[in-house]
């Protein structure tokens, strides 16, 4: 009898514990960790009866593992889990990133009020690209008439011919005895009187270098230099550059000259501006002076111009001009 007063107070503990009114709690707690030697059963099948005594014992033990599934089932359901600070933090930037409506750009307002950025300062830019400042240098009967392929920039831009400083015209011509001294290129238009040599150009336009030239551009400018020459009749004509010599040739011809029927110096034959009762004006292909043309050195250029200077000398001498030396306060 001992054994079943222990035993029912055992089993008053446990409905007191498994009162269905009471909150749910954790057995494994509350049992000290010893779960798994209590028996879960109705209060009918709860009888002091040796047979179920003997089945209550019989039965097979829970398991830990189940019951601490269960027991974690039951305490899930009555707290609910609160996600950690991190993880709240992601879950907010999530929904504010869904529920924020798309962003529209809008107009400036027109009340809003502009910048006072200050215009440009607008650069002279000197004449147009079809207008250019020098003027051609042909008095009638000069000994020597020297034609250029085009004004470059600066000398548009200023009026004297071949005024750019990297251009070798004016140290050739002083060089090859054309002229006394090496002048300036402001010294352009005082060539006829001291020197009897004057100056023009096939193509008008001022160009950053010849090779922006059109070929049409160079065979327009034949005639026209054809007509300069038979007006004035100068006593020779110097063409300064290959360029020009071979739109003369195209233009006569109908074709492009041949490497092999090209040659610098004078052109046997080639008399320019022949008119009635005028043969014409020899015609001497000199190099180019352009700085920008690298193809010969600068002794091999001297040396072509030098045969031309010899022949003006001559003629000057043939003649009887004596060039002026320019005064000081000239210079």
């Amino acid at each position: 009898m001992p054994r079943t007063e222990s035993h029912s107070t055992r089993e008053d503990e446990l409905a007191f514990e498994l009162d269905p009114e009471d909150v749910p709690v954790n057995k494994l707690t509350s049992f000290h960790g010893r779960l798994q030697h209590f028996l879960h059963r109705s209060s009918d099948e709860m009888t002091d009866s040796p047979a179920a005594r003997t089945t209550a014992i019989s039965q097979p033990t829970i398991k830990l593992e189940d019951t601490e599934t269960k027991d974690q089932a039951i305490q899930d359901r009555a707290e609910p889990i609160k996600p950690s600070p991190k993880r709240r933090k992601a879950v907010q930037a999530t929904s504010t990133t869904i529920s924020r409506p798309p962003t529209r750009s809008t107009p400036p307002s027109p009340n809003k009020r502009k910048r006072n950025t200050p215009a440009p300062t607008p650069i002279p830019l000197g004449p147009s690209a079809t207008e250019s400042l020098l003027r051609d240098t042909i008095p009638p009967n000069l000994i020597l008439l020297l034609v250029g392929v085009n004004p470059g920039i600066m000398t548009g831009i200023s009026g004297y011919a071949y005024a750019h400083p990297s251009n070798l015209f004016w140290k050739l011509l002083h060089s090859s005895g054309i002229t006394s001294m090496r002048h300036k290129p402001s010294d352009t238009y005082k060539l006829p009187s001291l020197y009897s040599v004057g100056n023009t150009n096939i193509v008008e336009r001022p160009t950053r270098d010849a090779s922006m030239l059109s070929r049409a551009e160079m065979n327009a400018g034949v005639p026209v230099l054809e007509a300069k020459i038979a007006a004035q009749r100068p006593e020779a004509v110097c063409l300064v550059g290959k360029g020009i010599w071979e739109a003369v040739w195209r233009v006569r011809r109908g074709r492009g000259i041949r490497k092999e029927e090209f040659r610098y110096g004078w052109q046997e034959g080639e008399n320019m501006g022949v008119c009635e009762g005028w043969a014409g004006a020899p015609v001497f292909v000199a190099t180019t002076t352009s700085g920008l043309a690298a193809g010969m050195k600068l002794v091999e250029k001297e040396a072509i111009w030098a045969e031309l200077g010899e022949w003006v000398v001559r003629k000057r001498q043939e003649r009887g001009f004596v060039p002026q030396i320019m005064k000081q306060e000239d210079i």
